[in-house]
């Protein structure tokens, strides 16, 4: 993503991998559907579009005063957060930025929007050092010659471009290790294999796709060496909500004795909830599961049940990697360091 001409520039991840193009937004109308209709998706961007969004509420806003300009960004606030539930980084994003009003008290509307394009970039700079800093602690889990499996996408696109999970994976890559990706396909939007593929193909990674349900025969047949995902909520206790199937996949990694990481920036950490009971799943649209390529393959009358995201609770999880380190259990008290 980039900000250019007063406006926002996404990469229209719905089109890939058939077509790259730019979706422009100029409004906070524009980046809402972006997010809600995953334009844009992936917990950290979908954090830095919303703060640009509130950039976009600001520019667009008739304010004489702080208090005028904090009504209007509250308001854009307000719709911006309502697009997807899930993603913690969403809202992190959207309070840094309402922050930028609360913490200056001059008048100067001109200065105050200025302040918040600001910040905005800044949460923009520091998410590219943030997964540098993830993909370094992450490599080090890594050896030669491993293969390792991933689900949904945790890459350059759903970050500032480079990604959490993958992030350990590209930076092996650039030391030279030599690896094996398995990519789950990621129903029912196939982001692994849509998005995944299509970033470890341009890294020139050695990349096979499975579908979701070949996982445990992968697992079994000796192909893996680890499982890194990436994380869209993280509660307190260490119980992480990432796209639908990561919770089974945790569970297959245990029986087979594979260890299991999650890899997540300190944003998607939300530590007022005590336990991933407490976090809020998003419910999409059952056309999503019930239509494909434009064709129903539902019957007519049928119900279908699309949950976005499940939890993967912290026993079974080896270690969260964060751009502080990896975190090992007990969580609830290394965390709770992490944050001091």
């Amino acid at each position: 993503m980039e900000w250019r001409e007063d406006r926002l520039f996404l990469l229209d991840q719905t089109l890939l991998p058939r077509k790259v193009k730019m979706a422009a937004c100029s409004s906070v109308e524009d980046v809402t559907d972006a997010i809600r209709t995953m334009v844009v998706r992936g917990a950290p961007a979908i954090g830095i579009a919303a703060a640009f969004g509130i950039v976009l509420g600001a520019k667009a806003s008739t304010a004489r005063n702080r208090n005028e300009l904090l009504k209007d960004v509250l308001d854009a606030s307000e719709r911006i957060g309502s697009a997807r539930p899930t993603a913690v980084n969403l809202f992190w994003a959207l309070e840094r930025m309402k922050n930028v009003l609360l913490q200056n008290e001059t008048d100067n509307v001109s200065l105050l929007k200025d302040l918040l394009l600001k910040e905005a970039h800044t949460i923009l700079s520091e998410d590219r050092e943030t997964c540098r800093r993830i993909g370094l602690h992450g490599s080090a889990l890594i050896k030669e010659g491993d293969g390792i499996l991933t689900h949904c996408n945790a890459g350059g696109l759903a970050t500032s471009g480079y990604g959490t999970a993958l992030a350990a994976i590209f930076a092996a890559g650039e030391q030279g290790k030599n690896i094996k990706v398995y990519v789950d396909e990621t129903r029912p939007l196939l982001q692994g294999s849509r998005l995944t593929a299509w970033e470890l193909k341009a890294a020139g990674i050695d990349t096979t796709i499975i579908c979701d349900n070949m996982a445990g025969l992968v697992l079994k047949e000796g192909k893996v060496n680890l499982v890194i995902t990436g994380a869209d909520r993280i509660a307190g206790n260490g119980d992480a909500a990432n796209k639908i199937g990561t919770y089974s996949l945790a569970l297959l990694a245990e029986a087979h004795e594979v260890p299991f990481y999650v890899a997540a920036p300190r944003s998607t950490f939300d530590m007022k909830l005590q336990c991933g009971d407490q976090i809020p799943i998003e419910q999409r649209d059952p056309d999503e599961v019930a239509v494909f390529q434009g064709k129903r393959i539902v019957p007519e009358g049928v119900d279908v049940y699309n949950p976005a995201f499940d939890v993967t609770p912290h026993r079974l999880i080896r270690g969260i990697i964060t751009e502080k380190g990896v975190v090992t259990p007990p969580y609830e008290a290394n965390l709770a360091k992490l944050f001091d």
